[in-house]
Parts: structure tokens; sequence; C-alpha cells
């Protein structure tokens, strides 16, 4: 039974963790794909080579790319995602947040 309750305890104490992070990961996936859109359809670079261009503490952040559709997706896998699609006159184009909203002050 105190294993139950000890695995019980670890496993709400993540899920706060994680939704403490959750605000945070949130603007750092919008940053990312939006560098990385900029690398990739800008700079004409590799998307991998966009990593680079990251600050210190974004190495949790995944890339991936639709190149038809021209975007970049930015992730940390089941917390967040950002899309950001190239238009070649706007440049690097955030597409609608569809997250929660947050209360206006």
């Amino acid at each position: 039974m105190a294993v139950v309750v000890v695995l019980a305890a670890v496993g709400v104490g993540g899920w706060l963790y994680v939704r403490s992070l959750t605000p945070k990961l949130e603007l750092g996936v919008g940053y990312a794909a939006r560098v990385a859109c900029g690398c990739r359809y800008m700079g004409n670079r590799p998307l991998g080579s966009c990593y680079k261009d990251f600050e210190p503490g974004m190495e949790q952040i995944r890339l991936s790319e639709d190149p038809r559709a021209r975007t970049v997706t930015a992730y940390v896998p089941l917390i967040a995602r950002r899309t950001v699609r190239y238009d070649p006159v706007l440049g690097c184009q955030p597409e609608p947040y569809r997250g929660k909203s947050l209360p206006v002050h």
C-alpha cells in the first residue's frame, strides 16, 4: 500500500511540475518555430542546422517541417506545440494560437 501512495505522490508531483513549466514552454516553442522558420526558409539552411540558433535551455524543443506548406513546427512532446508559416511577402508568420486563452487583466 505504501508503494502505491509513493507512486501516486510522485505522479502528482510530476504532473504539477510539468504544468508549472507549460507557460514557459509555450513561449519557447513559439520563439523556436519563428527562429527555425527564418533559418530554414529565409536563410535556406537545413532544418537540422537551425538548432544552433537556439538559446541555452531550449534543448528539449524539437523541430519538424512541411516543405510543401512551407511551415516549421516546434514542439515539446505532449506539452507544447507552435507552427509558423513562411510567406514570401510577410516572412515567418505564426499560425493562430489554439491553446487556452489567457485571462485579460
